[in-house]
């Protein structure tokens, strides 16, 4: 398959780095220094469990150049999104996919405003990884998982997803096809938005607050009241995904850190809005009240854009 990612960063470049290692027809989209690196040296994925490797691939800045691919996958921030989405256009054919990876539930709906229904695919990763410098990214621990599968209309796993999935677990990628993404992505919103606020607000790692009985209590609190307007908005999360929650939540690292947070730390636009902005502006349309969601934001919002100082 001919992939272009949009996004080449930590997510869209680790994911095209094993496409590409496979032998799949990559292109990352990228800018500036890590373009050039990866133009001149490669993309390097450093992982101490996985081990390293360097794929040579083409990058550009702009899409014209690549012209029309069989697939699209979009990891780019979600505040980028009114910049990034208008630059797939040049790379789809009559039979293009457009695959996003990013944290959230707007993403789809934005996505198929731009490009149609019949052409998004809804998805979600876990794996630890960050872009150290240009052209390389390194990995921490052995996740590199992708769950996806179609958003509007059918609730199968259609012939177009299955072959996507046998592409990517080609390429050494744990994926799962899911008959509705919109569980995967909303399983994920579960955690993600009380993680993202809890760590970013507290400006800590979480071992450094979850050792405390309240701040576990609130933090379920919190993912609860994501799940509420799920259940508002027709989406079956996983039966037992407050069991797998507690478990994840109890194992993790005590280092680890949100995205959202290492944005913080870095003085860099945060994703508020497509996290806990657009639970808070999904439950209002629902009549539903969340409250600890909607302190997380108002606390995080004023870092919106980066360090307001």
């Amino acid at each position: 398959m001919k992939f272009a990612m949009l996004g080449s960063g930590a997510v869209g470049g680790y994911f095209g780095a094993k496409l590409a290692r496979a032998g799949q027809d990559v292109t990352f989209i990228a800018r500036g220094a890590h373009r050039d690196a990866i133009r001149q040296r490669g993309l390097e994925i450093r992982s101490t469990q996985l081990g390293d490797f360097t794929v040579q691939a083409p990058a550009e800045s702009d899409p014209a150049q690549v012209g029309p691919v069989d697939v699209v996958v979009v990891a780019v921030k979600a505040y980028d999104n009114a910049t990034a989405f208008p630059m797939i256009s040049p790379l789809l054919g009559p039979e293009t996919t457009v695959l996003t990876l990013q944290n959230g539930v707007d993403n789809v709906d934005q996505l198929a405003e731009l490009v149609g229904t019949d052409r998004v695919l809804g998805g979600t990763t876990y794996v630890a990884t960050a872009l150290e410098a240009p052209g390389l990214i390194v990995q921490t621990g052995v996740h590199r998982s992708i769950l996806f599968g179609e958003v509007f209309g059918a609730r199968t796993v259609t012939p177009r997803v299955q072959a996507l999935a046998d592409v990517l677990g080609a390429a050494d990628i744990q994926v799962t096809a899911a008959a509705d993404a919109r569980t995967p992505l909303w399983d994920k919103f579960v955690y993600l938005v009380p993680f993202s606020g809890f760590t970013g607000a507290a400006r800590l790692p979480i071992g450094y607050i979850w050792k405390h009985d309240t701040v576990r209590e609130m933090f379920y609190a919190a993912a609860r009241e994501v799940a509420s307007v799920a259940v508002a908005e027709g989406v079956t999360l996983s039966a037992d995904r407050f069991e797998s929650l507690d478990h994840y939540m109890t194992n993790i690292p005590a280092s680890t850190r949100s995205s959202l947070l290492i944005d913080l730390e870095q003085g860099k636009r945060i994703e508020v809005e497509a996290l806990q902005g657009a639970l808070i502006r999904r439950a209002a349309a629902h009549g539903i009240p969340v409250p600890i969601v909607s302190t997380l934001y108002a606390v995080l919002k004023a870092w919106e854009s980066g360090n307001p100082r």
